[in-house]
């Protein structure tokens, strides 16, 4: 019985474990973490991404999500509680409906934002810091990530 409890338990920690990454990514493409830079997406991937980005229905499902967010947390007034991967994910949503050819990964730690990956132009990258700043308990971001060089 130990043994079965044990197994459990060690079980409920690993999956929590996993559960609470805070990385977000634009892409599937996109690094796994922030300490990575990425590679140069092939013409494939990115038509592929931009088509995904850039349809009408997946703008509005970003957008919707990003209000709904912000409808919740003004509701709760917690604007200085806002969890590690709320704003992740609501930073990644925003940088993924405005930099469709992106591949960036987001992730959060008290309200302190840190982005890598790849974008397209040396434009895209500089939207990258203003964009993610619009997201309420966003205090700081810190910008890794660099323009992908064409083949």
């Amino acid at each position: 019985m130990k043994k079965i409890t044990t197994l459990i338990l060690s079980s409920l920690l690993l999956i929590g474990t996993v559960a609470c990454e805070n990385n977000a990514k634009t892409s599937t493409n996109a690094p796994s973490s922030t300490e990575e830079t990425g590679q140069v997406p092939d013409t494939k991937t990115v038509q592929k991404n931009q088509s995904d980005a850039s349809s009408q229905v997946r703008r509005n499902q970003l957008n919707s999500d990003i209000r709904a967010r912000e409808q919740r947390n003004n509701l709760t007034g917690g604007d200085a509680d806002r969890a590690n991967s709320d704003l992740s994910s609501e930073v990644r949503s925003k940088l993924e409906a405005n930099i469709p050819k992106g591949q960036l990964t987001v992730s959060a730690k008290d309200g302190a934002v840190v982005v890598s990956g790849t974008v397209e132009t040396q434009e895209q990258l500089d939207k990258i810091d203003p964009l993610a700043k619009q997201i309420k308990g966003v205090n700081s971001v810190k910008v890794t990530a660099k323009v992908a060089l064409s083949n």
